[in-house]
């Protein structure tokens, strides 16, 4: 039995934490093997190559597909090309190994700024839109971060005596388009995991593409299908902080305390709030598979991190975490004739939403009033209410930035839990704007300006899921 281990972007950045932390000291009995690490770009650089995960500031993707004249683009991948190499000496030092490296990499970026160049000239001619390229050049950009951090972990282990093996799952120069599910079986077909250590590219070509269906989750779709496909035993994250019951940044690290244990309905409800353990869809395949997903921290090795199953529940009804996001924008619309006609104004509002791929966190509705709560940026907020006002004239519409916060739980059935948790927000003079209990009973969210959401996770924190002097965190049972 084997196990599928996903390393993030800020832990690849430090080789020797990998190295010694996840592959030797999380060897199976002595057995480095058995393994199959799936990686991601270095950190930061998935941001240049596309664009700034969290500001939306453009990358080189961005700039290309705005570039009609302008070719800032060039000068950003010039730019990108140093840093690169400025990775590559500070994981190789001077010498041979360094040249092989800049190599490998300035081969892929050179035949990828030439393919640019050729598709910018060739949609400089009436007949071509550059729009119908797009998807493929943000996969081709993508891949790129991938093979970089992918092929310098396998030379530097077998460099360090460890029998590791560059897996490249991108599709470069292929010429043969298959589901991803087909090149991974492709892949691993003559493959013996007893006695070498592959190190895959988290980005991974497909017919239909990846990153059309999952976008930046596309290395999480990856490594979900290499756990079902190969029949792992085990899934494994490696990140740089534990899954733990709040920001410990905000409740002090010595009221934070890892999960140890959940399921993968609370691992959704995360990810609906921007703090993904794992993609929704890459975690249906895991559960649907009965595979379990353990997220450990890179830089404590030895502790057992936080399991997560399809079947857990907690031994007593309680809050496990408290999350949540900022920058989110209520969109209000009201409306006298939405009464008894919600459906089609729903219907017409989300299919707006979805054109301009704004993520919808909550939904509030009534009888005559439609609020939707979008991590997006204002200029998407913006569009999204112009096409929406021109659609319906006479409606009244509101946006106003905000914050999210959930208490989450795997079973939070516990009688009065809403009014206890509405108290402790209450108590520090915080304005909860909305909340949200659905009957799932696995999470409650409060709507919060933007300026009370430190304030709140605290006070939740606190109030919910506080640590006993036994170490434990109290339940709401009693």
């Amino acid at each position: 039995m084997h196990t599928i281990e996903k390393i993030g972007g800020t832990s690849m950045s430090d080789y020797e934490s990998v190295r010694d932390n996840i592959i030797f000291k999380g060897a199976h009995n002595g057995d480095l093997y058995q393994r199959v690490f799936v990686v991601s770009a270095y950190g930061g650089i998935t941001d240049k190559l596309l664009e700034h995960k969290k500001n939306g500031q453009p990358g080189i993707y961005g700039l290309f597909a705005s570039s009609v004249e302008d070719k800032t683009w060039l000068h950003s991948l010039a730019e990108l090309k140093k840093e690169l190499h400025a990775i590559n000496r500070n994981l190789f030092g001077d010498t041979e190994l360094l040249d092989k490296a800049n190599n490998f990499i300035d081969e892929r970026v050179n035949e990828a700024q030439t393919c640019l160049v050729d598709l910018h000239s060739l949609c400089m001619h009436g007949h071509f839109a550059l729009d119908a390229h797009l998807a493929t050049v943000r996969e081709m950009l993508a891949s790129l971060g991938e093979a970089h951090s992918a092929w310098n972990t396998a030379t530097l282990l077998q460099r360090d005596g460890v029998k590791a093996v560059f897996l490249d799952l991108t599709g470069w120069n292929t010429d043969k388009h298959v589901s991803l599910d087909e090149r991974i079986r492709l892949a691993f077909s003559d493959l013996d995991l007893s006695q070498v250590l592959p190190v895959v590219t988290g980005y991974a070509h497909s017919q239909d593409g990846l990153m059309s269906s999952f976008d930046r989750g596309y290395s999480e779709m990856t490594f979900s299908r290499l756990a079902v496909i190969t029949g792992a035993e085990e899934a494994i994250i490696h990140k740089e902080f534990h899954l733990s019951s709040a920001d410990p940044r905000l409740v002090g690290a010595e009221n934070a305390v890892p999960i140890g244990r959940t399921n993968y309905d609370v691992a959704d409800q995360l990810a609906n709030l921007g703090m993904e353990a794992i993609h929704p869809k890459a975690a249906k395949g895991l559960r649907q598979n009965n595979i379990a997903l353990r997220v450990k921290n890179t830089f404590e090795p030895e502790h057992a991190g936080t399991l997560i199953t399809g079947d857990y529940v907690s031994d007593t009804p309680c809050v496990e975490i408290i999350a949540g996001c900022k920058g989110v924008y209520a969109l209000e619309i009201f409306d006298q004739d939405m009464a008894g006609n919600i459906h089609d104004y729903d219907h017409e509002v989300l299919a707006t939403i979805k054109r301009f791929k704004a993520h919808i966190v909550s939904k509030d509705i009534n009888a005559n009033t439609i609020t939707h709560f979008l991590s997006t940026n204002l200029k998407t907020v913006k569009r999204i209410r112009a096409v929406l006002e021109e659609r319906y004239p006479d409606a009244e519409f509101n946006q106003r930035k905000v914050a999210i916060v959930s208490a989450i739980g795997s079973d939070m059935q516990i009688p009065g839990i809403l009014a206890k948790t509405v108290q402790a927000v209450a108590s520090r003079n915080i304005s909860v704007l909305a909340v949200h209990q659905s009957m799932r009973q696995v999470d409650m969210q409060f709507i919060v300006n933007e300026s009370d959401y430190d304030q709140t996770v605290k006070s939740l924190h606190e109030s919910l899921v506080e640590i006993h002097d036994h170490g434990r965190a109290i339940c709401l049972a009693s």
